[in-house]
């Protein structure tokens, strides 16, 4: 699990607004208000899946577009801006939020800088997807395999083909039906 916040978010959350009484006997073991970026609490560090800041960099609706646009050809920033309903700085600030993610690179032209998508980010987000993916379905396939576990003897017998079928009376099975 990843969090989408940046740590300095985490630090102004867990900081402890009440300052230590003067006759406290030492400050505590823990203080959240020293933590880094490389930490999340006391004792556990902060690591950032692979792909994660890449999907959190998608989440926005104008970067989809960028990431998209950028999917079909490379692109300066004013060929994007052309496409979309926001002014060129924006364009570039979108831009700025994708390159740090490692969703786009870009590279000199003259005067212009042509964006392209990165092989790499795009790598990183699909590996993520699939082991999310993998995850769900053994979580899928351990549920389905209790909730066989649990099935009464008649549904269990009756899906396997053995004994009586569920809603028929002994009745109709003995009248061939």
């Amino acid at each position: 699990m990843s969090l989408t916040l940046p740590w300095h978010a985490l630090v102004e959350a867990w900081r402890v607004t009440d300052p230590p009484a003067a006759d406290a006997a030492s400050p505590p073991a823990c203080d959240p208000a020293r933590l880094t970026g490389g930490f999340v609490s006391c004792s556990l560090p902060f690591v950032e899946t692979y792909g994660s800041a890449g999907i959190a960099a998608l989440g926005d609706p104008t970067r989809r577009a960028i990431f998209e646009s950028l999917a079909r050809r490379p692109k300066a920033v004013g060929e994007l801006a052309a496409e979309l309903p926001v002014s060129r700085p924006a364009v570039s600030q979108h831009l700025r939020v994708l390159k740090e993610a490692g969703l786009v690179t870009d590279r000199a032209d003259g005067t212009r800088r042509i964006y392209q998508l990165r092989q790499q980010g795009v790598q990183a987000i699909h590996g993520y997807l699939d082991q999310m993916w993998g995850q769900a379905m053994a979580a899928f396939q351990a549920e389905a395999e209790q909730a066989a576990d649990c099935a009464p003897a008649a549904t269990r017998a009756a899906r396997e083909g053995q004994g009586a079928r569920p809603g028929v009376t002994a009745r109709a099975r003995g009248r061939g039906g």
